[in-house]
């Protein structure tokens, strides 16, 4: 780490030699000024951390010293020495941008301490807002947008714990941005320049789970025709992030925990054990005290992964993000769909606003992609926004004349969610049927995460074996 350089501004040169001496002995590297003239001239000179300012000067106040420096350096705290008469002053300076303020004769430990805190209150500031330069440039930033509390909170958690290695553990509902929130903290970390790796423990059958993460030797079983390394070791020296962990089979978990606690595994048929330093980030939609209670999730390795809790909020709860994250969405639809949209009517917004959203910022996303492909305008109006569902259900039904019957011709008519259901079930069956069975090529052509995929089959008790194509 390097040392951190400090400018101390005071006309007197025995308080300016006391300071030097602690400081340096502190480990600080320090340079003197004993006017407001010399001080701006050694501020242009190099690049400074932190400045010390007396508030009052022979040539000029330390307020308009501060004020100087400050535009040769904006983010460079200040801290204002004074007497006990011009504490009304120095509270004044602070209202103006100074970090904090020492009376004179002042304690050099309580000057190392608020340097000291100064300095860390800095390096946030420029790690959240390098965290967020490098969102823009490399991740779709729409999930993580930040103008909520809430959201900010998140950021926060994100730039503190991102220089650690401990685990950490996402939790939130399906849209929500977990796997944005593991590439930003991999992106702030030491590990930046190493692999991030992810993998959704969903959708990866139980019996392939254990070799995708750890790795096979050939011949361990049939169809391995060769030694395959796992994932945990593609992501060695940088982050493996396990998505719906709470999906993870017992099996499975048994191997994770011991990988976990030792750094190390043995893959599938292997009988030597592979070291790994990797960060491990896991996230899940699912409860996982819940899960522990009802045993289908593992109490030790509950405790193991719930290390770093981050808590995502879903988009019903940060509203006041809606408006920009629908700026930020309808600039990335409409250069993907080469059509100009100006915005939304005050209708079109305030019935997003009132929206419950339960897929989140992913709803959020496919209402206003459907909305820009539909619109005659310049402009979004309220009658287009929130109806993908209804228009994806009309088109799907009359395109395909195998559906159950909807609206029978005579008799009552089913309730809507009956209705829905059913179609819904027919769809995902004649969809595995094209498909063979291959949950990837049938989630690509729904438009569904496979995660989701996998929950619509398990919500219709749809098994893919039924639907494998036999050699």
């Amino acid at each position: 780490m390097s040392i951190a350089k400090l400018l101390i501004v005071d006309d007197d040169e025995n308080l300016l030699e006391l300071a030097r001496t602690r400081l340096n002995a502190a480990n600080y590297d320090v340079v003197s000024a004993l006017d407001a003239e010399e001080a701006i001239k050694v501020a242009k000179s190099g690049a400074f951390d932190l400045s010390i300012v007396d508030l009052r000067l022979a040539d000029q106040d330390g307020m308009t010293l501060m004020e100087s420096l400050h535009s040769v350096n904006p983010g460079m705290p200040v801290i204002i020495l004074t007497g006990h008469a011009s504490v009304e002053g120095a509270v004044e300076a602070m209202k103006r941008g100074a970090y904090t303020y020492l009376t004179k004769p002042f304690d050099p430990r309580e000057l190392i301490l608020q340097i000291a805190r100064a300095l860390e209150s800095r390096q946030l500031a420029t790690e959240n807002v390098r965290l967020k330069g490098l969102l823009r440039e490399k991740y779709d930033f729409a999930n993580i947008i930040a103008k909520s509390d809430k959201m900010q909170r998140v950021l926060e958690a994100v730039s503190r714990i991102a220089k650690t290695d401990s685990t950490v553990y996402i939790h939130g509902e399906s849209g929500t941005g977990k796997e944005l929130i593991a590439k930003a903290i991999h992106l702030a970390s030491d590990r930046k320049d190493r692999a991030f790796v992810a993998i959704n423990c969903a959708a990866i059958p139980e019996t392939l789970l254990e070799s995708e993460l750890f790795g096979h030797e050939k011949g361990s079983f049939t169809g391995a025709i060769r030694t395959t390394k796992g994932l945990f070791m593609q992501a060695n020296e940088g982050t493996i992030f396990l998505d719906e962990i709470g999906d993870m089979p017992l099996s499975v978990q048994v191997k994770l925990l011991r990988a976990l606690e030792e750094r190390q595994f043995y893959p599938v048929g292997g009988d030597k054990p592979v070291q790994v330093d990797v960060r491990v980030i896991v996230a899940t939609k699912k409860d996982l005290v819940e899960e522990v209670r009802k045993e289908t999730f593992r109490e030790d390795l509950f405790y193991r992964i719930h290390v770093i809790p981050i808590i995502l909020p879903p988009l019903r709860d940060r509203s006041e993000d809606i408006p920009y994250l629908v700026d930020h969405l309808l600039r990335k639809i409409c250069g993907q769909l080469k059509k100009k949209v100006n915005g939304l009517t005050p209708k079109a917004m305030e019935k997003l606003m009132r929206h419950e959203w339960p897929g989140n910022v992913r709803e959020l996303e496919n209402a206003l992609e459907y909305a820009v492909t539909m619109t005659q305008r310049d402009d979004i109006t309220d009658d287009l926004v929130l109806q993908t569902k209804l228009a994806t259900g009309v088109a799907a039904a009359s395109t395909d004349a195998a559906q159950p019957q909807l609206l029978p011709s005579s008799g009552s008519l089913k309730s809507l969610k009956e209705a829905r259901a059913e179609f819904e079930k027919a769809y995902l069956i004649r969809l595995l049927e094209l498909c063979d069975g291959k949950a990837a090529k049938a989630a690509e052509i729904a438009g569904k995460y496979r995660a989701d995929f996998y929950d619509l089959l398990k919500k219709h008790e749809i098994k893919l074996a039924d639907f494998k194509k036999v050699d």
